[in-house]
């Protein structure tokens, strides 16, 4: 990368700290300001992760000679795809784990009052964890492209 982008990269990550806390500051003082600076911050703070690492997976795209060549063999299609797939597991992952606490507490609550219904809360417990597994196949899938 050239020094602009990122002069211009290091900017953005320093107001993306400095921007949270001024509207933290400037809020009245209530719960609200919380919530409202801790918002920025995860979009700004993340949303330029996403972009430095599109970035620096994109390689060197200075050779725009044939416009197939750049389509199949772009650094920018493969970082892309990198990304996708790490967004496949972790939102499948974080999907799974928010069913699997909810369905196996409930599971453990039925089970407790009424032993007969081991094997049905068993299904649910096994079919939110499956969640996390199609999120994994998907990547793979993904990765299996590129």
């Amino acid at each position: 990368m050239n020094m602009l982008v990122m002069g211009t990269l290091m900017v953005a990550l320093i107001l993306s700290f400095i921007l949270p806390w001024g509207v933290y500051l400037a809020g009245e003082r209530s719960r609200g300001r919380y919530k409202t600076s801790l918002a920025i911050n995860v979009v700004a703070f993340f949303g330029l992760l996403m972009l430095t690492t599109v970035l620096m997976f994109t390689g060197n795209m200075t050779a725009y000679a044939e416009a197939e060549e750049v389509a199949t063999n772009s650094g920018f299609a493969t970082g892309l795809a990198y990304i996708s797939s790490a967004l496949a597991v972790g939102m499948s992952g974080i999907g799974g784990g928010i069913a699997v606490a909810s369905s196996a507490s409930a599971a453990l609550g039925a089970i407790s009052e009424d032993s007969s219904v081991l094997g049905k809360s068993l299904i649910f417990v096994g079919l939110s964890e499956g969640v996390c597994l199609y999120g994994l196949v998907i990547a793979f899938m993904i990765l299996g492209n590129v």
